[in-house]
């Protein structure tokens, strides 16, 4: 409603100084002809009225017209171009219907100097809008934090992720400050107001790909403990209610318990292995997709168990001799018995490296842990584990899914918090909106995601899925990568 009411009063100021202009009214009211008759009348190169039709740029060249606009109307001040840009529902009916404003042409632009200070104000204020614009729209620099996608992307790789392969997303809170995420460095505080919401919308959609590298909005930092060193997005809230239950939770970490709007979550990256509609299952470390095994990627990690001859020991650099590079502060090596290692080490490298025949080196198949999506009982009979999970669907926009105790505990997230309704279960009979309902049919795209560092991912195995409105991007190109200096090698490659 504010944004139509907003909307009707540009168009009505529009009118009224359409009117002081020479222009007749009506022609206001009309999407891109209005612009049309500015461009005409301020005698501007026509190009500027087609550049519009570019998308996401063509909208400032939109508002650039506008100012030109109100520039004809004898207005050149900071703050009067601050309103024709934040508040020209408020300001353009001032200058079409106030008795003290009126249309001056173009020879009082033509005769108006900007002072050196005045061109350095408004290149600033270009760069941020047109730097904001990008980022929201176009591509945003992100920063790899951890080894979950090893050894396809590394610690300190800045990668750009593309927002407008899957369609640009319009942010849920368009009053934000500039440049940051969530909060403002060194003030701790939000770096966003939610006054004003606006509802999932996305221009030019177009689906995730099977096997992208995606980055997303952590589902599950809707609600957190916002203590990044101990919780945030390590341990989620949901972890800890599951842990020692939500009075628990509240009673001792209430004061800093907060909530987040989807496009203020944390931003992950994980590979999207099952697209809308997808039956998945994971078999002794083998993902299954429809049936069908997947390939390993090249560069994707996982453990694997070194058995080496009695009275030998295993560091780094004694794998370093084999080609095989890990590092023992992430836990790629660890000591599971007097003899026997875990190793977290690429496909590529256990196929063509090879050991010395004493040295055995077999898979390593994670038992039942408790801690998966979607968090089974020990009395379900369900031993699920990172390495023998599912099978499990992802849920397709349109499609029904039939009500069973097993699908409501899979999918009871989705229905009730993604989507927004309100689920009910009344002795084993469930309720939508206070509807009974046997069937929910989603509204929907999800997507399953999981970091090519196998066992060293917390990724929908552990919390589920993710909604397409959460979906940020596609990460595209590495432009940097540094570890004690820069990996050269690394630079300007394109993400596979």
């Amino acid at each position: 409603m504010i944004f139509i009411l907003a909307a009707i009063g540009w168009h009505i100021g529009l009118y009224g100084m359409f009117k002081k202009a020479g222009i007749e009214g009506w022609k206001a009211f009309i999407p891109f002809y209005n612009t049309w008759c500015m461009v005409e009348k301020m005698a501007l190169k026509k190009y500027w009225f087609f550049l519009q039709l570019i998308p996401i740029a063509g909208q400032f060249i939109t508002i650039w017209i506008c100012i030109k606009f109100v520039e004809h109307f004898g207005r050149f001040g900071f703050w009067h171009h601050f309103a024709a840009v934040f508040f020209p529902f408020f300001y353009f009916p001032y200058l079409g219907f106030s008795k003290s404003e009126r249309y001056a042409g173009t020879a009082v632009v033509k005769n108006y100097k900007k002072s050196t200070a005045r061109e350095w104000i408004d290149a600033a204020a270009f760069a941020i809008v047109a730097a904001t614009l990008i980022r929201t729209f176009v591509f945003e620099a992100y920063t790899i934090p951890t080894p979950s996608e090893e050894k396809t992307l590394l610690v300190n790789d800045f990668l750009f992720v593309s927002k407008s392969t899957y369609g640009p997303r319009i942010p849920n809170t368009p009053i934000a400050m500039p440049f940051v995420h969530h909060t403002i460095p060194g003030l701790n505080v939000k770096s966003y107001v939610e006054w004003i919401q606006i509802p999932y919308t996305r221009w030019f959609a177009s689906p995730v790909t099977r096997n992208d590298a995606v980055v997303f909005n952590f589902p599950v930092n809707d609600t957190l403990i916002n203590d990044e060193v101990n919780f945030g997005s390590r341990v989620t809230y949901y972890d800890e209610v599951r842990r020692v239950g939500r009075e628990r939770v509240w009673q001792d970490h209430g004061d800093i318990i907060i909530t987040r709007p989807v496009d203020k979550r944390e931003n992950f990256i994980k590979r999207c292995v099952g697209i809308a509609g997808d039956n998945l299952q994971i078999i002794n470390g083998k993902l299954h997709v429809n049936g069908k095994p997947e390939d390993f990627f090249p560069h994707s990690e996982r453990y694997y168990r070194l058995q080496v001859p009695d009275g030998q020991f295993i560091d780094k650099e004694t794998l370093h001799e084999f080609g095989i590079n890990v590092r023992e502060e992430q836990g790629d090596l660890l000591q599971e018995k007097a003899n026997v290692f875990i190793v977290n080490i690429t496909n590529e490298e256990k196929l063509k490296n090879s050991l010395p025949k004493d040295y055995i080196l077999t898979d390593y198949i994670r038992e039942h842990e408790n801690s998966l999506f979607p968090y089974y009982s020990d009395t379900t009979g369900k031993n699920w584990s990172a390495d023998n999970y599912g099978p499990v669907w992802v849920p397709k926009k349109n499609v029904a899914l039939s009500l069973t105790p097993d699908n409501v505990i899979r999918y009871q997230r989705c229905i009730e918090v993604y989507e927004g309704n309100k689920f009910e279960d009344r002795d084993g009979k469930y309720f939508i909106n206070g509807t009974e309902a046997t069937s929910y049919t989603f509204k929907m795209d999800y997507y399953f995601m999981m970091g090519d560092n196998r066992h060293n991912s917390l990724d929908s195995r552990y919390w589920g899925f993710v909604p397409e409105d959460h979906v940020v991007g596609k990460a595209s190109l590495i432009w940097f990568s540094w570890e004690n200096g820069p990996r050269w090698k690394r630079l300007f490659r394109w993400i596979k």
